[in-house]
């Protein structure tokens, strides 16, 4: 009897509320959570604001609702940059190797040799702050780890008996990547997809906490964890509920890439 996957199921279900939360802030909050002094200053939770209030009068639990949707739309976004740039890099180079490989993996190596968060620093320095300058900085800085974990998995693929045979067959090389290898990678890359979104959600935290990233008077984790700083001995409550609500994304997401690879191993 195959074993439960108890990573990958607690993992999805504490993803799915979270994702339920989200999905509810960018539909409906309690409060607008940009107009201020819509209940009295650092005021407690209760059952009127369930998170309390900060200095402005507003409303923590609909910030949060909003902040972790802006903090999870740049993650993905940038994922989504990082993972298609990378893999694309890592298949051209894992599969077809020599000159190729070389040529852009040296390239992959040069981006790799200067700290991520410098790179993203320097790019929106140069674009300006912003939701999506911060999107473009931190998928440019995500590009190197998913070319070299991809084109580690295609070239372990590209010689195999299947991806011969459909060689020999006269299958064109796009198509052997796309139809063949890639389906096949899948057990590496996902989970190095769980962790890029990880890393992303604790960058975009980051930067936002550094005041480069999301502008005032939208929402977001890092720049909302930024100011509950200055305010802990008032309302100690509101670094609590922004940095549980960072922790318990990251948790839920890690426990599905660690579900993912136990399931990948298994499959071996």
């Amino acid at each position: 009897m195959k074993k439960r996957n108890w990573y990958l199921i607690f993992g999805s279900v504490l993803a799915g509320i979270v994702a339920a939360f989200i999905v509810m802030g960018f539909i409906w909050t309690p409060y607008d959570p940009t107009e201020m002094m819509t209940g009295p200053k650092f005021d407690a939770p209760s059952l009127e604001h369930i998170m309390g209030t900060d200095n402005f009068g507003r409303d923590i639990f609909s910030r949060i609702l909003q902040g972790a949707g802006s903090t999870a739309l740049i993650a993905l976004s940038t994922v989504l940059i990082g993972a298609a740039a990378g893999i694309f890099v890592g298949a051209v180079t894992g599969y077809f190797g020599g000159i190729v490989d070389e040529a852009l993996m040296r390239f992959n190596d040069a981006l790799t040799a200067f700290p991520s968060v410098l790179v993203a620093l320097v790019v929106v320095g140069v674009l300006g702050g912003g939701k999506y300058n911060v999107i473009l900085a931190l998928g440019i800085v995500f590009i190197p780890s998913f070319a070299r974990v991809s084109r580690t998995a295609f070239a372990a693929l590209r010689n195999v008996n299947y991806v011969k045979s459909v060689r020999l067959m006269g299958a064109n090389p796009a198509r052997i990547i796309c139809m063949h290898i890639l389906p096949n990678t899948m057990s590496v890359l996902l989970p190095a997809i769980t962790i890029g979104f990880n890393n992303a959600v604790l960058a975009e935290a980051s930067m936002s906490y550094l005041g480069i990233g999301v502008k005032p008077p939208d929402a977001s984790l890092g720049y909302m964890l930024s100011e509950a700083q200055g305010m802990l001995s008032l309302a100690p409550w509101y670094a609590l509920w922004t940095g549980g609500v960072i922790v318990v994304m990251i948790f839920a997401v890690g426990l599905i890439g660690e579900g993912l690879q136990r399931r990948g191993k298994e499959g071996l």
